[in-house]
């Protein structure tokens, strides 16, 4: 897959909850990513606050429902909506989940994980072609958190992942918290996964926090003590955390092997003031740019 990109370094995901200070404030973003589910046939204030947007930063689409692992066709008014958005917002590509959120029409408001199976390769792959032609741009596949994989699995994730990109000759969409996220539940090694991982078709990268929790549902305020029994406990990808130091440390580790690609902070609960959520995006520019050697354009 190839594409010229039009936006690297440090970006931010535009949230509701801070829409109208960060437009009022205008600090310097490389980009910010933004889902068009959130935008898409709605006009007035969110057309307005869209616009603003566009004409402070390089603007980049992450959606939320097009279900690419899912058995529902494919929406072809999701589709033709999708796309003049994207041409609207000039993304230099969208991306997705490699999940199904939709089953008998009704949308399912989760990302649920598909089966690491052969079977399913040429199928999911077929689908993202066809999403890929209706929506006129290059589309790359997020790899999910889960937490229970639905049967027995044929491969582990990062080549069921390699497969599929192959296959459907798609980009994708690295979530390095994702990927620690399962390696810490299921106990295994996440540099040997991104070792196996498509690494040369990534095109952007998203990072996250998270948070723990014990098997009875209680909330933790970090990792659990030593001496806390591993089935004891499972982390969450919340997205309402700041990123921890494993995940900071991995995320470089990354970007030394696939060189200056975009990076997005993605925050989504306990969202804090402003000032110290933009305090993260500038560590984050830090690492991108020790890492990569680079200065963002």
């Amino acid at each position: 897959m190839t594409t010229e990109c039009r936006v690297n370094g440090v970006g931010l995901g535009l949230r509701w909850d801070f829409i109208d200070e960060i437009l009022a404030a205008k600090p310097r973003l490389d980009f910010v990513e933004v889902s068009p589910e959130n935008y898409m046939g709605r006009g007035g204030y969110y057309d307005e606050a869209l616009d603003r947007a566009m004409a402070l930063w390089p603007v980049v689409t992450h959606g939320l429902t097009m279900s690419l692992g899912g058995t529902d066709p494919l929406r072809p008014d999701y589709l033709r909506g999708l796309r003049a958005f994207l041409e609207r917002t000039k993304s230099p590509w969208h991306s997705d989940h490699l999940c199904f959120s939709t089953y008998g029409g009704t949308v399912l408001h989760d990302l649920l994980p598909v089966a690491f199976k052969a079977s399913e390769v040429t199928r999911i792959a077929d689908r993202i072609k066809a999403a890929q032609d209706a929506i006129g741009r290059p589309l790359a596949i997020e790899n999910i958190s889960f937490y229970l994989h639905p049967g027995k699995r044929e491969m582990p994730e990062p080549e069921f992942l390699s497969r599929v990109c192959d296959a459907a000759d798609c980009g994708l969409m690295l979530d390095v918290n994702n990927a620690y996220v399962n390696a810490t539940n299921f106990g295994f090694d996440v540099d040997a996964w991104m070792r196996t991982a498509p690494l040369d078709r990534v095109v952007q990268i998203h990072v996250a926090g998270h948070d723990w929790f014990t098997d009875g549902g209680w909330e933790l305020t970090g990792p659990p003590e030593t001496g806390v029994d591993r089935g004891e406990r499972l982390i969450v990808d919340t997205h309402g955390a700041d990123v921890c130091d494993d995940v900071l440390a991995l995320l470089e580790r990354v970007l030394r092997r696939t060189g200056p690609v975009p990076v997005l902070l993605e925050r989504d609960q306990t969202i804090p003031p402003l000032d110290v959520l933009l305090a993260e995006v500038r560590r984050l520019e830090a690492l991108w740019k020790r890492a990569t050697g680079e200065v963002a354009a």
